[in-house]
This record gives structure tokens, C-alpha cells and sequence, in this order.
């Protein structure tokens, strides 16, 4: 992807992420008092186009001196999922992403309703070398779950950034991570009509600081970090997955690929 092909910033959002005392019980209940108080973001947008969202969707964010929270309003009329095993294709069902960027790696999350989570740690190629700070043995590419993308396997993304191909490490847990989901209605009953459901997370700032071990959390007043959050809808015909099923993002990205971290949010940070 040539740089032309980045969003204009104007056209990026920016949030801001308040400090509660916390910390917060990790239940998927977005009806506590602090997430009550917590701005909400505008409605999702479609990540290609920028128009606003089929269903409704909303993020909002908050932290306090131990996690970085997150949290999704997600409007569903028909809650459902299927994915149950950790780090199984979640894509395959409707679901939530959340994307962080870091020095030379980034890292994404994606969770459905049944709270199964999928998660990977991406680090550039050109970065991952002998004596770089990936030269660890948690990076170690012949001991580790590997993939690659934007690699020849990837045709949607091979050669569309800058950076190029990046080590996709499958089996990294971000440490401490917990997720919680509730559904308002019943999963997986076509008979009935769902009101949706809600998503909430919380992110130890140790796993932070191995995306970004130069700055310093948690954060101080003013700090900034760069976030991507998605909700994607999996389009399904006779137990199949259409490829490019809805993709509703905070900002667009301009084109059909999350995978951008020129194009990801700012959340700021406000004590």
C-alpha cells in the first residue's frame, strides 16, 4: 500500500480515555456506574467507505493504574456463534476486534458473543533480526506457532503496505487479559429477537509495554496510543463464509483491510 492510500488524518478519530480509581469487575455488564459516565464514540462507520453502520455500534474506553479497559455496544437482532476453542476462527462469526499498535509489531484481538477470543502479536519482518529487542526466545520463529501476512498466501494484502511481510505469532497470549460478553436476548435462537450484546475487556499495561517498551504506563496525563476498533459481520450462505462480509470500524480505513496502523484511532489519555 503506498502512502497515498492512508486516510487523511482529519479523517481519523480521536478519543479520550478517562482514569477511573477501578478497578472494574470484568463481567460484560456495561450498565455499571463508570461505564455509564465513560463517553461514548460516535457510531461505527463502514471501514471502506466511512458510511455510518448497518446496525449500531459504539466503543468507549476508560483506565486506571493497572488496566486499559475497552469496551462495545453492539445492536444485534439475532445474536449468534459458533466458535467455542481459543484462538479458533473467530471471523467465521459475527465478532468485536480491537488492534494496538507498537514499535515495529502491532497486536490484535477479536472476540464473539459466546466470549471466545482469538488473538495475535504482528511484528515487521524487516524488524524481527538478530540483537532487535524480538530476538527473544517469546519471538523465537522456530519454536512458536508462525504465520505470515501480506505473504503470497494473502493475496488481498501481498504488497499493499510499506512495510511489507509480517511474522504473525498465534500462539501469544497478552498477559492478564480478561473478556467478558452478555447477550440481551437468546444466542442462537433465530425464534427470538435480540436486542444485542455487549463486549468488555480489560489490558494489563505489562502487555503494553511489549508493544511499546519506550513509553511509559501507566500513562500520564495527555499520553497518547493508537487503537483500531472493528465489529464485523460474518455473511453466511449454506454454512459457508462469504469473503468481505461487513466491516464497521471507530474511523474508515479507506480500503477493505484492518491491518493499517497509519489508519488506527488515537486514544488519549485523561486523569
Amino acid at each position: 500500500m503506498s502512502s497515498d492510500r492512508f486516510i487523511p488524518e482529519d479523517r481519523i478519530v480521536h478519543y479520550t480515555s478517562n482514569k477511573i480509581s477501578g478497578p472494574l469487575t470484568i463481567d460484560g455488564d456495561l450498565t455499571k456506574a463508570e461505564w455509564q459516565g465513560a463517553p461514548k464514540s460516535r457510531r461505527f462507520v463502514d471501514m471502506v467507505s466511512g458510511e455510518p453502520a448497518f446496525f449500531d455500534t459504539r466503543m468507549a474506553s476508560l483506565w486506571d493504574d493497572k488496566y486499559l479497559y475497552a469496551a462495545y455496544w453492539l445492536e444485534e437482532p439475532t445474536v449468534r456463534a459458533s466458535q467455542t476453542k481459543r484462538d479458533s476462527f473467530v471471523w467465521f462469526d459475527n465478532d468485536v476486534e480491537l488492534f494496538l499498535d507498537g514499535e515495529d509489531c502491532y497486536y490484535e484481538l477479536e472476540i464473539n458473543a459466546l466470549n471466545t477470543v482469538y488473538e495475535v502479536f504482528f511484528v515487521y519482518q524487516d524488524a524481527l533480526k538478530q540483537g532487535s529487542r524480538f530476538d527473544t526466545p517469546e519471538f523465537d520463529l522456530y519454536s512458536h506457532d508462525i504465520d505470515v501476512l501480506s505473504g503470497f498466501q494473502d493475496p488481498t494484502r501481498y504488497g499493499k503496505h510499506p512495510r511489507g511481510k509480517r511474522w504473525a505469532f498465534m500462539d501469544w497470549d497478552f498477559p492478564g487479559l480478561k473478556t467478558a460478553v452478555k447477550v440481551d436476548g437468546v444466542i442462537n435462537d433465530g425464534k427470538s429477537l435480540d436486542r444485542g450484546w455487549t463486549v468488555e475487556i480489560a489490558l494489563p499495561w505489562e502487555g503494553l509495554r511489549k508493544l511499546q517498551p519506550n513509553k511509559t504506563f501507566p500513562p500520564a496525563e495527555g499520553d497518547t496510543l493508537r487503537a483500531a476498533f472493528f465489529r464485523f459481520e460474518a455473511l453466511r450462505y449454506h454454512n459457508k463464509t462469504v469473503t468481505e462480509s461487513p466491516g464497521w470500524a471507530l474511523n474508515e480505513h479507506g480500503v477493505y483491510d484492518s491491518h493499517i496502523p497509519e489508519n488506527f484511532s488515537y486514544l488519549h489519555f485523561h486523569q
